[in-house]
């Protein structure tokens, strides 16, 4: 049964799947008030207990203390709700890079009662447009260095009324910036519910239709109680560097929710290049780093050229498969482990992780406290240890998808089907076999072909193709388009207009790396393309 809630605009929770669609939730040992705002608690509330002068964000040239922290996000939220007239409910779509002032503005947000949609800086304006047409999002906060696909998005959005920019820089000179400057240090910040809805995490299914997962206040505390605290021991004296975006929960716990829970300090970087890394954990000795494995291979080529990264006690693995030789290598040339986890947008953050005193290569380890996993056949019965099956996960956290009878398939006996492969051994540990559908995962990014296809298929040179992921060394996999024209033979530039076009179209990660031509594809008698023949 759902606690109270603060929000007069009740679109989330009217639209959270049907009670008996819910997954099974475990939560002994994650006891939260009735009234809960995260953005309290993780600013605020820091200081009361004391980390007002600790450093909390670090980024553009830039360090923040708590105290300023808390102060920042107050006006802002002051801004939010006297002028840009914020209601608890609304939702509220931020676009930016990984900086500070991303952060500021979801933690505001976040106190004015908000639901937080946190986005990409490289989606389109039509991309953006799906997601503010699914959750029906009212406000944008926006980087002005980014307003182009924004101010495209909104002009013809039914639900879009007010884009605000904010400045992603130290200057502080933006209107929404400008709006909070003469605002009190003091908000008295929504008591949202435990069970509000906080943030809305869009991920992306084969079909490239976009999911929402919502996930409450008591989630996005619960992640850090359980896995930061359980597996990386975070504490105050630890300075966090990582990859992911900030708008991927993988990002946004790793790089915001589990420093700043902790007293810790986040280090933000826009551009996060492994030689950008580098520099940072050298400079502010970094103790966490999360990222993928392709980023740490570079890292390791770096320590060849003198770099030191021995201040890090902890590199996190997820997003794609951790190879066993990055793994071993790590460990040859740091003596310390690489953890690999799984998580998923739809469970907020990882949930399998292997630990610091149990690690082992080609294994992804056991579940976080409070999550129980299972290898289940096709029926959804446990298969004997040893075989490959779905697997299947349930703890504090789990699937609850905005308006979407995908949750249907998501969520069986409440259980969370991930829509992994795994694989449990004697001793209870798990083992990554693939992922069962066609989701091509290039560098951590998940990439759904058949929307690279619709963005192929709109350029007038394409008679038809079929996208499918190609395993690549320093990606994982790479996107690779099998194309046929519309007429004639490709000239030496047509793959390169090609790409360009599905660059300016969706996403510039989502391109074809590699573009091979054919006369047909295969398909079946039917006329259905059969991607697999087209595999490696």
């Amino acid at each position: 049964m759902l606690g109270p809630t603060a929000h007069t605009d009740s679109f989330t929770r009217d639209n959270l799947p049907p009670p008996d669609q819910w997954p099974d939730f475990r939560l002994e040992g994650f006891d939260y008030p009735d009234r809960l705002n995260v953005g309290v608690e993780l600013t605020d509330r820091m200081v009361t207990d004391g980390f007002g002068d600790h450093t909390a964000l670090i980024g553009n040239g830039r360090m923040r203390t708590y105290k300023e922290l808390s102060d920042w996000t107050n006006r802002l939220a002051h801004a939010l709700v006297e002028d840009l007239g914020v209601k608890p409910g609304n939702r509220v779509l931020i676009r930016s890079a990984n900086n500070p002032a991303m952060v500021a503005c979801w933690l505001a947000a976040t106190k004015a009662g908000a639901v937080v949609v946190n986005t990409m800086p490289m989606l389109r304006a039509g991309e953006l447009a799906a997601i503010v047409d699914k959750a029906e999002i009212s406000h944008a906060l926006c980087d002005t260095r980014l307003m182009d696909e924004m101010t495209a998005c909104a002009k013809d959005s039914a639900f879009l009324k007010t884009v605000v920019g904010f400045d992603g820089t130290s200057n502080h000179d933006a209107e929404l910036d400008r709006l909070a400057l003469e605002k009190p240090v003091q908000f008295d910040a929504v008591e949202t519910g435990r069970d509000d809805v906080a943030l809305l995490g869009f991920t992306s299914g084969t079909t490239g239709a976009p999911k929402a997962t919502m996930h409450f206040h008591r989630d996005l505390l619960i992640i850090a109680d359980g896995y930061a605290r359980e597996v990386l021991g975070v504490v105050p004296d630890d300075v966090f560097v990582g990859s992911p975006p900030l708008a991927f929960t993988f990002g946004l716990g790793g790089l915001a929710i589990f420093p700043l829970r902790f007293g810790a300090t986040a280090t933000l970087l826009e551009t996060a290049s492994p030689p950008n890394m580098v520099e940072i954990i050298e400079r502010y000795k970094a103790t966490v780093c999360f990222t993928a494995p392709t980023a740490y291979r570079a890292m390791l080529a770096a320590m060849d050229e003198g770099a030191d990264l021995s201040s890090l006690r902890a590199a996190v693995s997820a997003g794609e498969t951790l190879p066993a030789p990055v793994y071993e290598e790590w460990m040859a040339r740091t003596g310390k482990p690489m953890l690999d986890g799984i998580g998923a947008t739809e469970l907020l953050h990882i949930f399998i992780s292997n630990r610091f005193d149990d690690h082992r290569p080609a294994c992804t380890g056991r579940p976080v406290t409070g999550y129980e996993a299972r290898v289940i056949g096709p029926d959804g019965t446990e298969l004997p240890r040893g075989e490959v099956g779905r697997l299947a996960v349930r703890g504090p956290t789990g699937c609850r998808y905005l308006a979407d009878e995908r949750q249907r398939g998501y969520v069986h006996d409440g259980w969370n089907i991930t829509g992994d492969a795994f694989s449990m051994d004697a001793d209870g540990y798990l083992h990554f076999a693939a992922r069962n559908d066609d989701m091509i995962v290039s560098s951590g990014y998940n990439i759904a072909g058949p929307e690279v296809e619709a963005a192929l298929l709109a350029h007038p040179e394409v008679a038809e193709c079929a996208v499918v992921g190609a395993p690549d060394d320093a990606r994982g996999m790479i996107v690779e388009a099998h194309v046929v024209l519309a007429g004639g033979a490709p000239d030496d530039a047509t793959a390169e207009r090609l790409q360009d076009h599905v660059k300016a179209t969706i996403a510039p990660y989502k391109y074809p790396r590699r573009v091979v031509f054919a006369d047909s594809l295969p398909k079946t008698a039917t006329g259905k393309i059969q991607r697999f023949l087209l595999k490696h």
